[in-house]
């Protein structure tokens, strides 16, 4: 044995003797049950963002402003909002019901209300049938949180960053799919009039749409039978073991009570500093994030006479999934290096510090449609946008890491993401209806040149920066606890 073999020994027993850490090695993601997981979850965005091409059209041809073009905004905001207006009042109860019944019931309930809501959203022929539509929607829908609660319980401490990428992921390649979606498939009549020239479809020429969106979530509502159940409790009741014999029996009657009495743990006992600095930064997040996604079809759909693009659904649904397909590649292809690379809490800061640059680029494309109308400036500048959104983007996986890594112990899991989600809604809910009635007030009264919404819009913004702060500088490592 050579003296460098005789060092190496040395101070590797030396390394051992003083407990010097070392680098944990990844754990390998659970590839089958995360596919089918993201599957499913990709069901919501394509149902949800399939109307953002048309809705506009939509409460146009419905005569809902009477001829008033500004006011659209309006009743478009208030369309957007009601989803998440209904699902902020029932989120919680659906995810503290995942701790108690198991995540899979929850999401098939989830599930069978979107698929029936969006086939009510394609019959409507008035304001107050979407209305109600979109309401049904929000109301049976848990599904955001569950599906949260479902990746924390996939992943570890090691592994959570590739896994929580796919969220936002599964949102991009879902609204990709439903921005063309919404775009094509509206007003089939026009497109396709050999095909569609029945009166059913110019009474509703809208349903195509919704009714292929409906047909995705009932597919993925029978793909939910292929999940494995994921919350502890359940598992251990349903899964044989050939190798401990009656030691997981004994287990799981032993973990059983306790599952049961945190599932059941007083909300107030969660409100704690380390639980409700990562949920606020969510809701802000939340807040500028739907406000980013409520404005850009408003604005393109606006006419060049008040400051917009005035781009016809077909070519909102192409942009719009333009920015979905090249964002989706960007986050599962680097965002996991660049967390392992940055750390959670830097890689969120850079995200959240595009926002101002993201509301600058609205009237700067305003400016060049009235300087030199649509052409290529117009283009450079939607894909400056697109690479401002995309590392905007990276803080939404980021912040989905904080606030699953707050929860005290993994029986509670579903109650946090419940919280995350009530708060992702209520802002939800606030951004579109704030955004879109800043927006067409803006252009009604000719504020700041009608740009005034991308003005207030960056004060939360800079709030945002302060609160980001209070995050903490490392994520807590679940595994400890286990």
């Amino acid at each position: 044995m050579s003296i460098f073999d005789v060092q190496g020994s040395e101070t590797e027993t030396s390394s051992l003797l003083h407990g010097t850490p070392q680098k944990k090695q990844k754990t390998p993601l659970p590839k089958l049950q995360i596919g089918i997981l993201m599957l499913v979850q990709m069901a919501a965005p394509i149902a949800s963002m399939s109307i953002y091409p048309y809705i506009n059209q939509l409460i146009r041809e419905l005569d809902i402003t009477g001829g008033n073009d500004a006011a659209v905004g309006y009743y478009a905001g208030i369309i957007e909002s009601l989803f998440f207006i209904t699902e902020s009042l029932t989120a919680l109860k659906w995810s503290r019901l995942s701790d108690r019944i198991g995540r899979k019931p929850v999401l098939m309930i989830g599930l069978f209300g979107m698929g029936l809501s969006m086939l009510c959203f394609g019959l409507s022929t008035s304001f107050w049938t979407l209305v109600i539509s979109r309401c049904i929607c929000g109301m049976l829908d848990g599904n955001s949180g569950v599906m949260k609660s479902m990746m924390g319980e996939l992943t570890d401490s090691t592994n959570m960053a590739q896994g929580f990428a796919l969220i936002p992921i599964a949102w991009c390649f879902g609204g990709f799919v439903g921005f063309v979606m919404g775009g094509t498939l509206a007003r089939p009549q026009d497109s396709w009039p050999n095909l569609f020239a029945g009166q059913f479809w110019a009474t509703y020429p809208y349903f195509l749409p919704c009714a292929v969106s409906a047909s995705v979530v009932f597919v993925s509502f029978m793909l939910v039978f292929l999940l494995e159940e994921t919350l502890e409790s359940k598992r251990k009741r349903n899964i044989p073991s050939d190798t401990t014999g009656n030691q997981h029996l004994e287990e799981s009657r032993s973990n059983e009570s306790p599952s049961e009495n945190m599932a059941n743990v007083p909300l107030r006992s969660l409100l704690i500093r380390s639980i409700v600095i990562p949920l606020a930064n969510q809701a802000f997040l939340s807040f500028l994030d739907i406000c980013i996604f409520a404005l850009m079809p408003l604005f393109y759909s606006t006419p060049n006479y008040l400051g917009g693009l005035g781009f016809a659904p077909p070519a909102i649904g192409s942009w719009m999934a333009l920015f979905g397909i090249i964002d989706g590649l960007f986050q599962v292809l680097f965002f996991a290096k660049v967390v392992d690379r940055l750390g959670p809490k830097r890689t969120f800061y850079i995200g959240i510090s595009c926002f101002i640059p993201i509301m600058i680029m609205f009237p700067v494309m305003s400016w060049l449609v009235f300087s030199r109308g649509i052409d290529y400036m117009v283009t450079i500048a939607l894909l400056c946008q697109l690479v401002l959104i995309v590392m905007w983007d990276m803080s939404l996986a980021s912040i989905f890491m904080f606030v699953t890594a707050s929860a005290p112990a993994k029986n509670v899991l579903g109650a946090v993401n419940g919280m995350g989600q009530v708060t992702i809604s209520i802002a939800h809910a606030v951004g579109p209806l704030f955004a879109s009635s800043i927006f067409a007030f803006s252009k009604d009264h000719n504020i700041l040149g009608g740009h005034a919404v991308f003005v207030v819009l960056c004060i939360p913004a800079v709030g945002m920066l302060w609160l980001a702060s209070h995050l903490p500088e490392e994520l807590q490592n679940r595994d400890e606890d286990e």
